[in-house]
């Protein structure tokens, strides 16, 4: 019998360390459907919002979510978690911590900088992608808790 995923277990599964949300990031979407030209829009727009200091060829792009990449711009966030052992910070004894409330306020200080760079479609998909950390880590960490509870 194969498994059907439901959409929250889809969610989990590309959710990065930090609460990123590979499943809509441009890049990762990118990358997984093979599609060089999207990946060459989303480089030319990392480099446009500062994400990057120069336009990355796709193969240096490229990315399959947030963690399977051993560098990342959250470094500090993603080496905790590893250590710790857990799938993302929504699943940690101690969320919200300061490494994650870091990584909120530097993603957060992007948004203004994005809003005015970006077309409203082009910041919709970075919103849902990476401004959205702590609404997605409250989400795992509310289910986490209730499991851990056994209610």
């Amino acid at each position: 019998m194969i498994h059907k995923y439901t959409w929250e277990e889809k969610f989990m599964q590309k959710l990065g360390f930090c609460g990123d949300d590979c499943n809509v990031c441009p890049r990762c979407v990118a990358t997984q459907s093979g599609d060089v030209e999207q990946l060459k829009k989303v480089a030319s727009l990392w480099f446009r919002v500062g994400y990057r200091d120069r336009i990355l060829p796709p193969e240096e792009l490229s990315c399959f979510g947030c963690s399977s990449r051993t560098h990342c711009d959250r470094m500090y966030v993603r080496t905790c978690a590893v250590e710790k052992g857990v799938e993302n910070c929504g699943k940690c004894e101690s969320y919200p911590c300061g490494n994650v409330t870091k990584a909120f306020e530097q993603t957060a200080s992007f948004v203004e900088k994005i809003k005015q760079k970006c077309s409203k479609i082009e910041y919709e998909q970075l919103k849902k992608a990476f401004f959205e950390k702590k609404k997605n880590l409250d989400k795992v960490n509310k289910k986490w808790l209730s499991q851990k509870k056994g209610t």
